[in-house]
């Protein structure tokens, strides 16, 4: 009975689907050398990226909806993702790099664990949306070096209406929290991260208070004990024309005033986006891409 996150479906995902769409077995829909990530994470060739198919949450505005919704990927096992993560550490990933993966905790803890006796090394990045329960997360302590939620809301209101997360705060800075604990202040090698929390937080248009929130209540709980990641890369596609105050692009002056409340504050461990990033180019081509074995 799936109770792998907040939802608590308690489906047996053998015989029906839970609220996340996925089955029994993992899904990916693409394995990749990411070069767009935070600048310790990428190194020289970039993060080594696993796209999981389906997601616990349901947004409006997802930008990755053909495999988030739409659940587009091909099934694997256990032991083909173990040999995955060995795949992209030779091919020079600079971490291994786990996204949307929640709903596969289990079976990914197991593969990590094939994988690590095989020689894998690199840090075990865990790309989430922070919609986690506790229980889950305790299951990667000593598996998960790099915690890289995306703090989405502050308010119900927006979280309930754009993502149909109930409590996501109250849920989600539970789950940060809770990361903090297992993996502590970040640790460099050089220019790479090997260990911490990575808080990123995309602002949406109309919402920037919001957004000050977030900082606000990040900075006065970890102070620089972690790094805080600011997107300006919000594209209105999927179903957000099909609302009004996120139908746009976020302007110039929205991401600078939430930029600058972080700088007011004191922040100092801080990733901003320079240029023009919200454009669907960005969006990963989710082809299949090294996902079997050929």
């Amino acid at each position: 009975m799936c109770e792998l996150c907040p939802r608590r479906c308690k489906v047996d995902r053998v015989k029906t689907l839970g609220f996340c769409g996925a089955g029994e077995n993992l899904r990916v829909a693409l394995v990749s050398l990411h070069k767009w990530e935070e600048p310790c994470l990428i190194g020289r060739n970039g993060a080594g990226t696993i796209f999981f198919s389906h997601c616990n949450l349901k947004c409006v505005y997802c930008q990755n909806f053909s495999i988030s919704h739409e659940g587009f990927g091909a099934e694997i096992s256990i032991e083909r993702l173990a040999e995955i993560f060995i795949e992209q550490q030779e091919r020079g990933a600079a971490s291994i790099e786990l996204v949307t993966p929640t709903h596969y905790a289990d079976k990914i803890c197991a593969a990590i664990d094939i994988a690590k006796n095989r020689g894998l090394n690199l840090p075990i990045v865990w790309n989430s949306n922070a919609y986690e329960n506790l229980e889950m997360l305790e299951l990667l302590r000593g598996r998960v070096d790099i915690f890289l939620p995306d703090l989405k809301y502050f308010d119900d209101e927006p979280a309930r209406t754009f993502s149909n997360a109930p409590n996501y705060f109250a849920i989600a800075s539970a789950a940060i929290r809770k990361m903090f604990e297992l993996v502590g202040s970040p640790i460099f090698d050089g220019d790479l991260m090997t260990r911490g929390v990575i808080v990123r937080h995309l602002i949406l248009p109309n919402f920037r208070r919001d957004s000050i929130k977030i900082v606000e209540w990040l900075y006065k709980t970890f102070g620089d004990e972690i790094f805080i990641s600011l997107m300006n890369q919000y594209t209105p596609i999927f179903r957000a024309g099909d609302f009004k105050k996120i139908s746009r692009p976020l302007t110039t002056f929205e991401y600078k005033s939430v930029v600058d409340h972080a700088a007011q504050l004191g922040v100092k461990n801080c990733f901003i986006q320079l240029g023009k990033t919200a454009d669907k180019n960005f969006i990963p081509n989710f082809n299949l891409d090294n996902v079997n074995r050929f």
